[in-house]
């Protein structure tokens, strides 16, 4: 198989070759224009080959040009031999489902992060993209690396344990059945080096709001979760109730700092800020994802997710209690109930042996906190491995992705799209 990187403006692109896939091409093509975003992927890249510590293999053919999408079907359209290549797309949200489209036209496999649309007037060019890899018998994906943290996985297992967890409640706007939030930081540190982000990024009519770009993985982890392996209806399983929005000001110097551009001498207010109430197949739902400027000492991107059932609660913290890494806990409905909640959960655990050995857990305070062996601990790059291991499954038999994932993405883009745009008419 060959990968072929087009238009790399998020680093996400360079995450993807973080290490070598067996029975993948060492040689890779790139098709970008010329530029800041092209010049920080091929410098990520060529960091990976010549770290000390197992050092990646890879041998870059780029091609600029002013039109990248068309030079690359043009160049590579035809040439498959004997299987389609496979087209990354990680850069510029606006206008990702055109290239998209264009790629699953010329033949090719679609490997693309996230968002694929930002607003709910393109919903029909993602219904007709992913008609056309069906049709075509191609692999097309977006990269939802948040379902391959343990931790979530964990939440999961035990929220479809009717013996843990029961029902999956109703809720109301005060307390949802499903609470998730998510803190992202503009200054980070990616592959050991200080982010650089490109002056687009800051621009809400190309990047998305916080919602319709990383809230998509809080709205895919709602869905996923409550209801595992399962088609989610975006016409009958939702409605939007309420949306909201509100800026983070960034100054001129910290825009200077983080893009090494002065693009914006007067500073910003950055809509990336928001949150969604909807129901969920008559559970309320209760999203919020928000952007700051920088992370406290010692602390990082922050996600929290709360599913509330009938006999028990699966609450996953990442506070101080926790040293500010996500940590999964069970809580019984009522104390009446706590000790057959309990015993399920633990029967569960040894179920999950053979999968996490070393799984445990430890009572305090009238809950179960799961303790994980940290060897299942990767983190959050090593997370675009696993997505990029599983779609090349999909490649080589683009039947085996499972049957709800359509529909999902489906109602996945409705939710995040929809709720930007209710925040917006809330104003």
């Amino acid at each position: 198989m060959k990968l072929i990187v087009a238009e790399p403006g998020h680093f996400h692109a360079a995450l993807l070759q973080k290490q070598m896939y067996p029975g993948l091409d060492r040689r890779v093509s790139v098709y970008a224009q010329v530029g800041l975003d092209a010049i920080e992927y091929v410098n990520r890249i060529a960091g990976f080959n010549a770290r000390a510590a197992n050092p990646t293999d890879w041998d870059l053919d780029v091609h600029f040009s002013e039109n990248p999408m068309e030079d690359l079907v043009r160049d590579r359209a035809g040439a498959f031999d004997p299987s389609p290549d496979i087209v990354v797309l990680a850069g510029r949200n606006r206008g990702k489902i055109d290239s998209i489209l264009r790629a699953l036209d010329a033949g090719f496999h679609v490997l693309a992060d996230k968002p694929w649309i930002i607003e709910s007037a393109d919903l029909p060019k993602l219904e007709r993209a992913l008609s056309l890899a069906a049709e075509r018998g191609l692999a097309a994906y977006d990269i939802m690396t948040e379902r391959y943290e343990v931790t979530s996985e964990l939440q999961r297992e035990f929220v479809s344990d009717a013996a843990v967890f029961g029902e999956l409640e109703t809720g109301a706007a005060a307390q949802p059945a499903i609470s998730l939030f998510s803190a992202h930081h503009i200054m980070k540190t990616v592959a050991g080096a200080p982010l650089r982000r490109p002056a687009w990024f800051f621009d809400s009519e190309v990047q998305g709001e916080g919602l319709s770009d990383v809230g998509t993985h809080l709205v895919d982890l709602a869905q996923w979760t409550a209801f595992p392996d399962q088609a989610i209806d975006l016409e009958a399983d939702i409605r939007i109730l309420e949306g909201r929005r509100w800026p983070l000001a960034l100054t001129a110097e910290q825009l200077e700092k983080i893009t090494g551009q002065k693009s914006y001498p007067a500073g910003i207010d950055y809509y990336c800020n928001n949150s969604v109430h909807y129901l969920l197949r008559g559970a309320h739902v209760r999203i919020e994802a928000v952007w700051n400027w920088e992370a406290p000492a010692g602390t990082g991107d922050i996600y929290t997710a709360r599913f509330r059932g009938s006999k028990a609660i699966a609450d996953l913290r990442q506070g101080a209690a926790e040293n500010h890494k996500p940590e999964l806990y069970i809580a019984s409905a009522s104390a009446a109930s706590r000790a057959e909640v309990f015993a399920a959960a633990r029967r569960r655990i040894a179920e999950l042996h053979a999968r996490w050995p070393g799984l445990d857990a430890v009572e305090s305070h009238g809950e179960l906190r799961l303790s994980i062996p940290e060897e299942f601990r990767v983190g959050h790059e090593a997370h675009f491995a696993q997505v990029a291991n599983r779609f090349f499954e999909y490649v080589s038999a683009p039947d085996a992705m499972p049957h709800w994932e359509r529909p999902c993405m489906m109602s996945k883009y409705f939710v995040s799209s929809k709720g930007v745009e209710a925040g917006r008419m809330a104003r």
